[in-house]
C-alpha cells in the first residue's frame, strides 16, 4: 500500500544562461512509495532528488502535478503533512547555547506536542549526551542528534538527506543500524545519497534520477540484474592473486 504518490511532478527554476526562460529540474515524474518500506533516490548533482524530496515534504513549491502523502494533498494542507513526517537535512544549525535536552523541548513545543528527551536521545545512542552542546557533538553524533529532532513528532515518513556525508566508516555504520531499527518499528523511510553501498545496503527499493527524471526504478537487486556489466574475466586492476600467477605461473590453489 502507498504512503506516497506523485504524479506528474514538475519543478523549474530559472535558466542561468537565457534570461527569462526556465529549465525542469524535476520533470513530470511519477513516484509511489509504499508503507513500511526504505525508499532511496539516487543520481547526480543536479539530478533533481533533493528538489523531489522537497515538493514531497511541502517544503518547496509544486509547479506541476499532484503529491499526496498518506492520503494528505500536499499543495492543499502542506502544514498537515508536516504533522506527520519528519525531515533530517544535510545540515543544520541550532541554538548554540542550547543543550540537546532544551533543543529537544523547543523542536516538540512547535510540534505542541510532549517528550522525554532522555528516551529519544536512547533511540540515537545519545543518552549520554542530554546536557551537551551541539558544538561538543562529533560529525556521526551530529548527523543522530539531527535525526532525533525529526522524530520528536513521531512521525509515520522519516525524510533523510544525504545523512552520512562525510562520516567515517563506524559513524555511517551506525547510521545505517538506526535507520533499519527505525523502519523495523515500521517507519517509512525516504532518502537521498550518493553512496552506492548505502543504497544497497538499506534501500527496499531505488529511484535512479538524471536531469530532473527518473531513469530506472526497482529492488537493488534487480537493478543490478538489469543494468549492471557483466564482470570481466580478467579485472582491470588485478588482486594479489594476479599478482601471484604473474610472477610464478601458478596458481594460489595450484
Amino acid at each position: 500500500m502507498s504512503i506516497i504518490e506523485a504524479t506528474n511532478l514538475e519543478k523549474h527554476y530559472p535558466c542561468p544562461e537565457k534570461s527569462g526562460e526556465t529549465f525542469p529540474a524535476v520533470n513530470n515524474i511519477d513516484l509511489s512509495i509504499n508503507t513500511g518500506e526504505i525508499f532511496g533516490l539516487l543520481g547526480p548533482n543536479g539530478a533533481g532528488k533533493t528538489t523531489t524530496l522537497e515538493m514531497l515534504e511541502g517544503l518547496s513549491v509544486i509547479d506541476g502535478g499532484d503529491v499526496l502523502v498518506d492520503n494528505i494533498d500536499v499543495k492543499k494542507n502542506p502544514y498537515q503533512v508536516k504533522k506527520i513526517i519528519g525531515v533530517q537535512l544535510q545540515s543544520n544549525e541550532y541554538f548554540d547555547r542550547l543543550n540537546l535536552s532544551d533543543l529537544l523541548l523547543l523542536f516538540a513545543n512547535l510540534y505542541s506536542t510532549s517528550i522525554e528527551p532522555k528516551a529519544l536521545l536512547a533511540r540515537v545512542n545519545l543518552e549520554e549526551k542530554l546536557f551537551a552542546l551541539p558544538d561538543d557533538l562529533s560529525g556521526g553524533q551530529k548527523q543522530r542528534f539531527s535525526i532525533a529532532c525529526a522524530l520528536v513528532n513521531n512521525p509515520k515518513i522519516l525524510f533523510l538527506d544525504e545523512p552520512t556525508t562525510g562520516l567515517d566508516p563506524q559513524a555511517k555504520r551506525n547510521l545505517w543500524n538506526l535507520a533499519k531499527d527505525l523502519n523495523d518499528e515500521g517507519m517509512t523511510i525516504v532518502l537521498t545519497t550518493h553512496n552506492m553501498e548505502e543504497a544497497e545496503y538499506l534501500c527496499d527499493r531505488i529511484a535512479i534520477m538524471d536531469k530532473g527524471s527518473i531513469i530506472a526504478l526497482d529492488t537493488p537487486q534487480q537493478l543490478i540484474l538489469d543494468y549492471a556489466p557483466k564482470p570481466q574475466e580478467i579485472p582491470l586492476h588485478g588482486n594479489i592473486e594476479d599478482v601471484f600467477l604473474a610472477l610464478t605461473g601458478h596458481g594460489l590453489r595450484d
